[in-house]
């Protein structure tokens, strides 16, 4: 018998190609089938990768290829049906993010996980990415309260801003994206959120009434650190200083900086979403003069990853969490937290009221 787990794919469009990609380089995986209901991207992937089964439903799917896991990849208004079909199927589950549109059906995801002894991993791309990492680590070193200060605005025009106004049926920028920026400050400060505030703008007739395509929140956490986000979508954003990723603590600074930032960049280029380039470290420590000891440290690291590398890793750390049947606790606490602080945000929007948590 094969020791190849058997994965089926839903979802064809940019990040459902590049996991089932990951998953047909993966010796570990056998990419058995790929779920969409347009026959378009999926029959190009599909020849791509060696003449993979297609399938309109998930339903097909499972009955015919009998999968041991899927990677759910389609919009996020499908996660919640899709996850617990497959979960009460007996599959492991890879599920892009954000993992629910509610904090109580994101715990029901967990809860159902837990009670099936079935794996699931949420695709939080940065938590494989080892800048990023190492940006998490330095910023643990700064001290405590942290100030930090972040953002991923998208100047997106035509497919993309088709497939941003497509997301905004079900929910905004802040938080389909703010989640990985969100966890960020959660694995930095390894504290609670308490409040939340926001605010948000509609900039566009192509959107709905009652959604906005930008909005920026404030989080406030136990230990008194405090974070901000700001995330918006259209061919109406701006890309100066669309890209900021910036911690402050009372032992110094860390920086994710770009040397092409004063030049003409795409802030809707998927690559550019997870790019450092390099870490600028601060440290304050001074001498009696009141001179600084060192000079600020810079850290190079544009010998990263690539886009579909990261991919890559997630699907690794997916096959270890199942062969080496691990411990997803603390990476289940951190998904249901980060979801926990959009949804305060969006409801603060919404409101025009604080959120306390």
């Amino acid at each position: 018998m094969s020791d190849l787990i058997r994965v089926v794919v839903v979802g064809v469009g940019q990040m459902g190609g590049a996991h089932a990609r990951a998953y047909h380089q993966q010796d570990g995986f056998d990419l058995v089938g790929l779920v969409a209901p347009s026959p378009r991207n999926r029959s190009r992937l599909a020849e791509e990768l060696g003449d993979i089964a297609q399938f309109d439903t998930l339903d097909e799917a499972l009955e015919k290829t009998k999968p041991q896991a899927v990677a759910i990849c389609s919009y996020p208004d499908t996660h919640v049906e899709y996850t617990i079909k497959c979960l009460n199927y007996g599959a492991h589950i890879f599920l892009e993010k954000p993992i629910s549109e509610t904090v109580e059906e994101s715990e029901q995801i967990i809860n159902l996980a837990q009670k099936t002894k079935k794996k699931v991993v949420v695709g939080y791309i940065l938590r494989h990415h080892p800048a990023w990492i190492r940006f998490i680590k330095t910023a643990r070193t700064l001290g405590k309260p942290l100030v930090m200060r972040m953002n991923l605005n998208q100047q997106s025009l035509g497919d993309r801003w088709t497939t941003h106004k497509h997301l905004m049926q079900s929910m905004s920028p802040i938080v389909d994206c703010g989640v990985h920026y969100v966890d960020v400050m959660c694995q930095m400060t390894r504290s609670k959120p308490v409040q939340v505030q926001a605010i948000g703008a509609r900039l566009s007739d192509e959107i709905d009434a009652d959604m906005y395509n930008y909005g920026n929140l404030q989080v406030i956490f136990e230990d008194g650190s405090v974070g901000w986000y700001e995330a918006g979508w259209g061919p109406m954003i701006s890309e100066t200083a669309f890209f900021v990723k910036d911690v402050v603590g009372p032992r110094g600074s860390v920086s994710i900086i770009d040397p092409n930032t004063y030049k003409k960049t795409d802030s809707a280029e998927i690559d550019g979403h997870t790019r450092t380039n390099s870490l600028l470290i601060h440290r304050i420590e001074q001498d009696p003069e009141g001179e600084l000891v060192a000079d600020d440290e810079l850290v190079d690291t544009r010998d990263e990853p690539d886009h579909q590398e990261l991919c890559n890793r997630e699907q690794e750390f997916f096959l270890k969490s199942i062969k080496e049947d691990l411990d997803l606790s603390e990476h289940w606490e951190d998904v249901v937290n980060s979801m926990r602080i959009v949804l305060a945000a969006d409801q603060s929007i919404r409101t025009g009221k604080i959120v306390r948590l």
